[in-house]
């Protein structure tokens, strides 16, 4: 049987295995048909957050933000080129802390943007600040190995 792995649908919450081999073939969603592993940033409420970065066997980062901060919004195309760069080894995902105000309780986010990266289930590094797409991607190259 072929390797697999467990992903979250970050737009419907429903758990899906995916082929290893077809993670860069766009897979979608066996309920709702979204992207699996599509390169965009995906935008999380708590319970879809706590589930992913419970379950999910493919790195996610997730970039803790809210709408009025500067910094957070200077931030997001350069978010977006990240996705981007780490598709289809990681996904990146936001969870907008003011809309979602226990999601910054529930991580402990002293300030933002902040960053965790999650892999198959614990957290598994932080990063604070705005930062060029560039430093994502090592950031997150450097927390995860190449073949996580």
């Amino acid at each position: 049987m072929a390797e697999t792995v467990k992903l979250t649908c970050l737009d419907c919450g429903q758990a899906n295995r995916v082929p290893a081999a077809r993670l860069g073939a766009a897979p979608k969603c066996g309920v709702c048909g979204a992207g699996l592993v599509a390169g965009k940033v995906a935008a999380l409420d708590l319970r879809t957050l706590e589930k992913a970065a419970k379950s999910d066997e493919l790195p996610l980062l997730v970039d803790f933000w809210a709408p009025w901060c500067g910094p957070c919004r200077a931030m997001a195309p350069e978010f977006q080129k990240a996705a981007q760069m780490l598709a289809p080894r990681v996904r990146l995902a936001k969870i907008d802390t003011q809309s979602n105000p226990d999601a910054a309780i529930r991580y402990s986010i002293q300030g933002i943007p902040a960053f965790i990266l999650f892999h198959r289930g614990r957290e598994v590094a932080r990063l604070a600040g705005a930062r060029p797409a560039a430093d994502l991607v090592a950031f997150v190259q450097g927390k995860i190995p190449a073949r996580a």
